[in-house]
């Protein structure tokens, strides 16, 4: 009789694991925001222009978002700890050999190679995709709260590196932080050990909806609209610290503003959990895909100290639950055993588009000499993104009943 058998959804068990996988992405979250977090160093050290500096954060996010689909395929064979084990040895590599790069284009190299494709990659995609699969009813506030690692790492990070650049630069706090991933993210990864099991009964979830859309296409819609999203998501998260610069209020408290930003923008991440498991995954997508595009055009027309934190505040408000509803909508239009590699398909579009938007606004700053430019960009490509999570919600109907 397999109806006696117990279901893995939503136990002591799945929260547990869930702890894990935030302390994880929290941790190896750092590999992404690194490079923002030193831009204005980086610059001054190897005297090249802020689009070369721009690319650094280009390639680690290029290579983050690559190293995704190699992770969730390794985890929907594996399990997750085989990835995140591999994840932040080489991260943690990585890091002591950018601390010796002697131009930008081999920071760059290693930052996209070792620490973000094989290094930092492992603790994104492949851990929402492997909570997901512990959760049914509780799935959209598990997986927001699983992705609130990244943030947790953007709002922890840069005012705890900033005292360390100011007094050692930033090679030697790049050494610290290897030794830190290292002696931290290898006995977490070791608690991962166990794999899900089938569940007993079905989710409530599966089948409760289906797109008239073939699951090709609907790939690659979901992959288009978070890459642009994602364009618009990067201008201030990539840029904020240099911009402050330019304005005259000094790194530091562009450093406080970004790291304001992901801190609201965990508490997104939760309030759109919440409200995705009352109005699923693509509805919940388009919420934050339209309030994130208003809150990016304030950034025209607001530029002062105080008006500044107010907007950052604002945009890590709305847009922190946008990345989790791409890995939700997976779910829940796809099977349970494509998980890792489907949302690692998704949230490396999203992250190409974090890393062309973050190209593609130092490109606009070294051609126009202002930011103004760049917000307007972004509020075009976040556009896009509204339009086709429009189209897919209007081919959304229920599931034929089975009997």
């Amino acid at each position: 009789m397999t109806g006696t058998a117990p279901t893995v959804y939503d136990t002591p068990y799945s929260w547990y694991r869930l702890a894990v996988c935030v302390v994880l992405g929290s941790l190896g979250g750092i590999g992404m925001w690194s490079p923002v977090i030193i831009m204005p160093a980086l610059q001054a050290d190897f005297g090249v222009s802020r689009g070369a500096v721009a690319f650094a954060s280009t390639a680690t996010l290029l290579g983050f978002a690559g190293g995704g689909i190699v992770m969730g395929w390794l985890t929907d064979r594996f399990g997750a700890m085989v990835p995140v084990l591999l994840g932040s040895a080489t991260m943690a590599a990585g890091f002591a050999l950018a601390s010796l790069a002697p131009d930008v284009w081999t920071f760059s190299l290693i930052q996209g190679v070792a620490i973000a494709m094989f290094g930092s990659s492992a603790t994104f995609a492949p851990l929402m995709a492997d909570v997901s699969r512990w959760f049914d009813r509780r799935r959209g506030i598990a997986t927001a709260l699983c992705a609130s690692g990244n943030y947790f790492a953007g709002a922890l990070w840069p005012p705890l590196m900033q005292p360390f650049l100011d007094e050692f630069g930033w090679r030697q706090t790049y050494l610290g932080i290897a030794i830190a991933c290292a002696a931290t993210m290898l006995p977490l990864a070791l608690l991962l050990r166990r794999r899900p099991v089938a569940p007993s009964v079905p989710s409530v979830r599966d089948g409760r909806l289906s797109l008239d859309v073939p699951r090709p296409l609907l790939t690659f819609l979901l992959a288009t609209a978070a890459l642009m999203c994602c364009v618009a998501m990067a201008m201030p998260q990539v840029h904020l610290v240099a911009y402050c610069t330019d304005l005259g209020f000094g790194a530091a408290r562009g450093a406080e503003m970004l790291s304001v930003m992901l801190a609201i923008g965990i508490l997104s991440r939760m309030l759109f959990g919440f409200v995705a498991d009352r109005i699923g995954g693509l509805a919940n997508l388009l919420l934050g895909s339209f309030l994130q595009m208003a809150s990016l055009a304030l950034y025209l027309f607001f530029d002062g100290l105080a008006s500044l934190y107010i907007v950052s505040a604002l945009f890590g408000l709305v847009q922190g639950g946008i990345v989790p509803s791409y890995a939700l909508v997976v779910r829940e239009y796809f099977p349970a055993a494509e998980a890792g590699t489907r949302v690692g398909i998704v949230l490396m579009a999203s992250l190409a588009g974090m890393g062309l938007g973050g190209w593609l606004a130092g490109a606009i700053f070294d051609l126009s000499g202002s930011y103004s430019a760049a917000f307007l960009n972004g509020v075009v490509w976040n556009a896009g993104n509204v339009a086709i999570v429009l189209w897919l919600l209007g081919r959304r109907r229920a599931a034929p009943a089975t009997a």
